[in-house]
């Protein structure tokens, strides 16, 4: 075979050697490795149909095309295994405790709480903090910093429990997905009268796949109509069989409301670290630890919850979190309180840094300003390439037709959520028997019931997926992060309307839409009774603008409640108007519409025709 020739210039054939190279890498960086103009690259690239600057950061799927003309074999680098040799090249060893055995000594576990919303996790961290905190904190306001240490006495010995208040399995499982093995052990929590419900499955599910052992918390003892011992049979099916069933899974019934045998519940969390686990670390060595969470404090600057996982961090260090870095300037406890250094297990809250880290990124402790300020730098910079490669992949189902055609996908991946799972689950199995030929799989990468969450959006973002809503919106910011992302998200209220359109996407059969554009969002405060108009809704305008004779739908907690309604009636103060816009107040008249409640959301939209191209 002869070697590729751009302008009678003979390019280096690779005979199969392998070339690394990392996520988002552009064809000068290929061209070092292979000791090529990176021009000639870029001519190779368009006699393959790809037009490809030499300093554009490139998908892995270019990569590996024009690898294989050139005969090379392309090994992509993993994030984790770019992470590492970048900090090799400082002499950093991430993840490795110091010394051997004898510098090792007990840390406390680090429990995360996890279960079905609505089932008392957050009471549940309440009642833990409430049986733990010491009276009179700082004018009686505990400062919340994402993480807490709580103390028991087991076997008249003082153990320590660092708590992380993670808001649920989602971002549990999003640190997980980014290397940080942040916790040693879960707690589930189960009502007692409600039983394993699917979110108990999924965060289940979870806690198995990040392998830590698994408490049990069965909790609403108090509640009529509890049945611990249904609990425990149920989960048996899931493989947590109970201690007194003759397994190895701790079962404690408590109250969170009540505050009954939580002490048991910790006394459980210790034996189970005693019996399952070697918590040891060496508190002597340079700090490292994940980031728990981070925000930007209007008066502090970045802030960020770190976990100390070795070593102790003192203030004054020079740190690294991700790709922001900085000298410690000042940590809190849970508590508010000012401290001066924090070892394994020890969660803080960290003031000083540059700018704010992600959820789940590594933190380390170096030498110079100057070191941190390099490897962050080039953590930030491997993102941004990784990010700009990414960009442009996505398609929705518009697109999908010439993507089937151009052989750039050979499945659809589906994300769906509902508002119930026998509707989610009708929906699925419909859209699975659909005959849509041999060139084309659907798979459904996830199913739920609640509204469409960031997490859902990280999911089709990293899969190439498209969000299935039904009866559900997407929460917070899941809206604009899919709008920054370019993940397609469907809203359907009628299962035939969802088949349908998917099977023409398909087919190839789309025709052109009425897209629905959003136009403000309002939240209700207070209801006002009129005997001429019904209730009138006292609103404050969360987002956008709501104006008169559009459509609307009311959503309570997260789900939709009505559709197609119409917003009759606008007023602020006496003043009849036209428009209400963000950030002010008024009042909504749903015409024959009444069944409204305090801190429901109505939603206002248009339809406005969608040409195709």
């Amino acid at each position: 075979m002869q070697a590729p020739s751009v302008g009678g210039v003979m390019l280096p054939r690779g005979n199969g050697q392998a070339v690394r190279l990392s996520r988002g890498a552009s064809l000068t960086d290929f061209a070092e490795k292979i000791n090529a103009n990176p021009a000639s690259l870029v001519a190779v690239m368009m006699n393959l149909g790809e037009m490809v600057t030499a300093t554009q950061s490139v998908s892995d799927e270019t990569l590996r095309l024009l690898a294989e003309e050139m005969n090379y074999v392309l090994e992509i680098v993993s994030p984790e295994e770019e992470d590492r040799e970048l900090l090799e090249s400082f002499d950093i060893e991430f993840g490795e405790d110091e010394g051997g055995e004898e510098a090792l000594v007990s840390r406390p576990p680090v429990v995360t709480v996890m279960g079905h919303v609505d089932h008392g996790k957050t009471r549940l961290l309440d009642a833990i903090r409430k049986t733990n905190v010491v009276a009179g904190e700082a004018g009686g306001i505990t400062q919340h910093i994402g993480a807490y240490q709580v103390t028991t006495d087991v076997n008249d010995e003082e153990r320590k429990i660092t708590f992380i208040d993670t808001p649920g399995h989602e971002a549990f499982t999003a640190m997980r997905a980014r290397g940080a093995k942040s916790t040693d052990i879960a707690i589930l929590v189960v009502a007692a009268n409600d039983g394993v419900m699917p979110q108990t499955i999924e965060a289940l599910n979870h806690a198995k796949a990040a392998e830590v052992p698994i408490v049990v918390a069965v909790n609403k003892i108090d509640v009529e109509g509890a049945d611990p011992t249904k609990v425990r049979g149920q989960l048996t099916e899931f493989g947590l069989v109970a201690e007194e069933y003759g397994g190895d899974t701790m079962f404690v019934d408590i109250s969170a409301k009540q505050g009954l045998n939580i002490e048991a519940l910790l006394e459980a969390v210790v034996l189970t670290a005693d019996a399952s686990l070697d918590l040891r670390a060496n508190p002597d060595q340079d700090a490292q630890g994940i980031a728990i969470e981070s925000h930007l404090d209007r008066g502090r600057g970045a802030v960020s919850t770190v976990l100390v996982q070795r070593g102790t961090l003192r203030i004054g260090d020079t740190m690294v979190v991700g790709d922001a870095y900085g000298r410690v300037r000042a940590m809190l406890d849970d508590n508010g309180q000012n401290v001066q250094e924090a070892g394994p297990s020890t969660p803080v809250l960290v003031l000083g840094l540059t700018n704010v880290p992600g959820a789940g990124d590594n933190f380390l402790v170096v030498d110079e300003d100057r070191t941190a300020r390099q490897i962050a730098e080039k953590r930030a910079a491997r993102e941004r390439n990784a990010n700009f490669a990414r960009k442009g992949v996505r398609f929705s189902l518009e697109n999908l037709d010439e993507a089937l055609k151009a052989g750039l996908v050979q499945e659809l991946n589906l994300i769906i959520k509902g508002d119930a799972s026998g509707s989610v689950e009708a929906l699925e199995s419909s859209l699975l028997q659909l005959d849509v030929g041999e060139e084309v799989d659907i798979r459904v990468l996830h199913r739920g019931v609640g509204a469409v969450t960031e997490s859902d959006i990280n999911l089709a973002t990293g899969s190439d997926a498209i969000v299935i809503g039904f009866n559900v919106r997407a929460a917070g910011r899941a809206e604009q992060m899919a709008e920054r992302e370019g993940v397609d998200v469907r809203y359907y209220s009628v299962i035939y309307q969802a088949i349908e359109e998917i099977e023409a996407a398909l087919k190839g059969m789309l025709k052109p839409e009425y897209e629905e554009v959003e136009l403000g969002t309002a939240e209700i405060r207070e209801i006002f009774r009129s005997s001429k108009l019904g209730n009138i809704a006292g609103v404050l305008v969360r987002s956008g603008e709501v104006k008169r004779n559009t459509k609307a739908r009311l959503l309570r907690d997260g789900k939709v409640i009505a559709e197609n309604l119409n917003i009759s009636g606008l007023r602020r103060f006496k003043d009849d108007v036209t428009e209400i816009r963000e950030g002010f107040e008024g009042g909504i008249n749903l015409g024959n519409f009444n069944d409204i409640k305090i801190d429901d959301v109505i939603a206002t939209y248009e339809m406005r025709e969608k040409p195709r191209g």
